[in-house]
């Protein structure tokens, strides 16, 4: 029988070594071939991975970085540059080029509530504030405001009018921090002031120099109606920030680190600093109209210790007249010994006894001292549920516990 050739070959040990030898050469080049081509691959990858990587490091470092920008609430739509967060109350022409901002005039802020009748008295105040150092907003509660066009400043003055509303009314809705955020200081006047004997150019050098935060003139007591002893003027001092009184009720004395002794002022005529306002803005509330009851937490305001940052500026002094306005009443008109904390019920009988035979103005006077007093019970009351929800806040004054 024949073998075939296939066979043959494969049985013939020279021609297996052949083969063998043709096969190994192409499978190392394979091999050779195969590695290279991995570590090319993975090179590749590793290179890739690490760009991606970096890109991805990137993108979340902008995005951390873009979440940080502090935006104004609406505004996120908006490029940053765009985004104009403040105002101030500087009147524009209505042709040429807008007014360039000056850098930088310290300019101040006179806002006052008033009404025709005082419109003399209202004069000469803004006679006493060099124009360009100041701005002169007035607060119409009488709705009259063309009666004041004979006045050669009045052109120059802002506006506002809204009837039988009171200046903390206006203050809120139209002193907002961020529109008078230009203002180094705002003075929140009331109308019956006399300034015979008051400079406001020095009365803010004094305040500088002893770094008040919040301040008011003293009182002149020969002339004027004197509701607290801390307002009124010591006559060898240039300012004081703290009262002294022994007997009858509250007792003031060196050691005393609370209103009405020290870090108080009275609502008639404080002055306050771009920082102090800030934070007396957002304490005003939007519905009590008459703020009784904030003076006694003006302190927290104070930008720090309140008996050092809030005084009273003996040396520039002026005169409370203390005349009727709204509704005929005479703010604040409380007790030297309970000064924004009086009750309703201790202040209100003899005047609900005589209301019935009163005049219609009599009458008006009644009710807004009520509301007043109301208004006074509402924040002192919503303070505490404030003091005692907000577990984050800690009181900056808080007395130790009576042993």
């Amino acid at each position: 029988m024949k073998t075939s050739k296939r066979l043959s070959l494969s049985a013939d040990p020279k021609t297996r070594r052949s083969c063998l030898c043709t096969l190994l050469p192409t499978a190392s080049l394979v091999c050779v071939i195969f590695f290279m081509g991995s570590m090319f691959v993975a090179t590749d990858y590793k290179e890739r991975s690490t760009k991606k990587g970096m890109a991805d490091t990137m993108l979340i470092t902008e995005t951390v970085t873009c979440e940080n920008h502090c935006r104004p609430e609406g505004s996120e739509a908006l490029p940053k540059g765009i985004v104009s967060r403040t105002s101030d109350l500087k009147m524009q022409p209505l042709w040429g080029s807008p007014k360039e901002r000056k850098q930088k005039h310290s300019v101040n802020l006179l806002a006052m509530a008033v009404g025709i009748r005082q419109k003399e008295n209202v004069s000469r105040i803004v006679k006493k504030f060099p124009s360009n150092d100041f701005i002169v907003m007035l607060f119409h509660y009488d709705g009259m405001v063309n009666e004041w066009n004979d006045q050669e400043w009045s052109h120059h003055a802002i506006h506002v009018s809204a009837i039988s509303q009171t200046k903390w009314w206006f203050a809120k809705r139209f002193l907002h921090p961020d529109i008078v955020a230009e203002y180094d200081y705002i003075f929140l006047w009331d109308e019956d002031l006399g300034v015979e004997h008051f400079n406001p150019g020095r009365y803010l050098s004094i305040v500088k120099e002893e770094g008040l935060e919040i301040s008011q003139p003293a009182l002149d007591v020969a002339k004027s109606e004197v509701h607290h002893q801390i307002t009124a003027r010591a006559r060898r001092s240039k300012v004081h920030r703290r009262t002294y009184k022994v007997g009858g009720g509250r007792r003031c004395d060196v050691n005393s680190t609370s209103p009405p002794c020290t870090g108080w002022i009275e609502m008639m005529a404080p002055v306050f600093s771009r920082a102090s306002w800030r934070c007396t803005w957002y304490m005003i509330q939007n519905d009590l109209i008459h703020a009784w009851g904030l003076d006694f937490q003006l302190g927290y305001c104070a930008q720090g210790d309140r008996t050092k940052n809030v005084g009273v500026v003996d040396a520039e002094y002026i005169v409370h007249q203390g005349l009727p306005t709204l509704g005929g009443l005479e703010e604040n008109n409380i007790s030297d010994d309970t000064p924004g904390q009086a009750s309703v019920n201790k202040h209100l009988p003899d005047i609900e006894v005589q209301a019935p035979s009163q005049s219609h103005a009599n009458n008006d006077r009644y009710a807004v001292r009520k509301r007043s007093f109301v208004e006074l019970e509402m924040f002192k009351n919503r303070w505490k549920k404030s003091v005692r929800d907000d577990k984050c806040w800690s009181d900056p004054f808080q007395q130790p516990a009576k042993q």
